[in-house]
């Protein structure tokens, strides 16, 4: 008997990791113009994350959602991994997805075919590794889009064997320094 059968709803084409953009998403210098969802997709909306061919750089990724203007169509955009909350895996049952998550690759003769699908147990760990709640991090002034630490942030870390100590936790992640907090006098 084969579980994989059982496991497989009927008319599944294949699995996704899927997001909702966050309500609120920061933009601008500084980060201090807060709008509701992105320039092209409205707050909530479903976006659709396949398997990352290629690195789009700084923590963005390509995504697949019907638009803020047109609810109709599916379109693809590079999204900031940072506006994305809620990430889980779902089924993909629909041949407009399909060609939308294969973009260029899509074969007509094979309509209801992922070129490059997820397992769902890959799937599975990309969103629970991206619904862990982490902060951006700031080495004396500079950001590291490359680190991220848990909140709440650790008093020290560690990186490239050197010793960071936490200077300030505030909304635009965790600052440390290489300097020691300073001790109190008796």
């Amino acid at each position: 008997m084969g579980s994989t059968e059982e496991e497989r709803p009927e008319g599944l084409l294949g699995w996704c990791l899927v997001a909702n953009v966050a309500r609120e998403t920061l933009h601008g210098d500084s980060g201090l113009d807060l709008q509701h969802g992105t320039k092209h997709f409205s707050a909530d909306a479903l976006l659709w994350i396949p398997p990352i061919p290629w690195d789009p750089g700084h923590w963005r990724w390509p995504a697949v959602g019907r638009h803020r203007g047109n609810s109709r169509r599916y379109i693809n955009m590079v999204v900031r991994a940072e506006d994305l909350e809620n990430f889980r895996v779902k089924g993909v049952y629909s041949e407009a997805l399909v060609r939308s998550l294969n973009g260029h690759r899509h074969d007509p003769a094979a309509p209801r075919t992922l070129q490059n699908p997820w397992s769902r147990e890959q799937a599975q760990s990309w969103a629970d590794r991206w619904n862990q709640p982490r902060e951006p991090v700031r080495i004396d002034g500079r950001s590291h889009p490359l680190l991220s630490v848990p909140n709440p942030p650790p008093a020290e870390l560690r990186v490239n064997g050197e010793t960071l100590h936490l200077a300030h936790y505030g909304t635009r992640g965790a600052h440390y320094s290489r300097n020691p907090p300073p001790t109190e006098q008796p």
